[in-house]
């Protein structure tokens, strides 16, 4: 019984792969054949047989889909529950139910979390920085950092959190913890938004213009209308921003 039981060094490869998991992205499995993919060295490790093995891989290629982030845990609750199968205990009913429950749980949590609370967050403090500390990128280095940080420790930790508490693992404090991630994010990008928007309108204490207020003003208006359409993004109108801030910059400075 005991070389069947998956190690750290399992949990690590299937951590790695979980960041190819949209690789082969598609209309019919959607992240069906990446769940697969990153599942395949548990597999390996459950069943020497290759028939075997295969035939667990195939059935692991049918339709998945979840925030990619906290796929980790799902797929970690699903080698704990391979691990009982290979021991004689489960079916492939009993995994079909565990993936639909927890991928759809997964996704309404990872999109708050993660598309909803830390990208704008991990934003908002790069803008503060940028504008704060103009120079070496100090800015694009601190958005990384905090978005990156989060989603590493999730992407690879989650395999093993997801294993450790098996089909339990959004039934206790685990999810309650992700929930208040959720709010203190919230919370603490409007803070930061707001000394951000201070800094902006008044940096080192000293009041810009009041065209330049107002213009700001404008902007964050704007924004915050914009980010209420799903066409076009949030992300494109920042994007189409941000280069017309560049060409009027170099027009100016010029």
């Amino acid at each position: 019984m005991s070389d069947r039981v998956l190690g750290r060094g399992t949990l690590l490869a299937m951590g790695l792969r979980a960041n190819l998991l949209q690789a082969a992205w598609n209309f019919e499995r959607q992240q069906g054949l990446g769940w697969a993919y990153a599942l395949e060295p548990a597999l390996r490790r459950l069943y020497p047989a290759r028939e075997q093995r295969l035939e667990r891989l195939a059935e692991h290629t049918a339709y998945f889909n979840t925030q990619p982030t906290l796929a980790s845990i799902a797929l970690g609750a699903a080698a704990r529950v391979e691990e009982e199968r290979a021991l004689g205990t489960g079916d492939a009913a009993s995994m079909a139910r565990l993936k639909a429950a927890l991928g759809s749980t997964l996704a309404a949590l990872g999109d708050r979390l993660f598309w909803f609370s830390l990208r704008p967050f991990a934003a908002a403090v790069g803008v503060l920085v940028a504008m704060t500390q103009p120079r070496h990128g100090w800015g694009a280095i601190a958005l990384w950092l905090v978005y990156a940080l989060p989603h590493l420790t999730m992407r690879f930790g989650g395999v093993a959190w997801g294993y450790a508490a098996g089909p339990a693992v959004l039934s206790g404090a685990f999810r309650d913890r992700l929930e208040a991630a959720v709010r203190w994010l919230g919370l603490l990008g409007c803070a930061v938004l707001g000394v951000a928007l201070a800094w902006a309108l008044a940096p080192a204490g000293e009041p810009r213009p009041i065209a330049v207020q107002c213009a700001l003003a404008v902007g964050l208006g704007v924004g915050l209308l914009t980010a209420q359409r799903a066409r076009p993004s949030p992300t494109r109108w920042a994007l189409a921003f941000g280069i017309l801030g560049l060409i009027l910059a170099w027009r100016f400075h010029n």
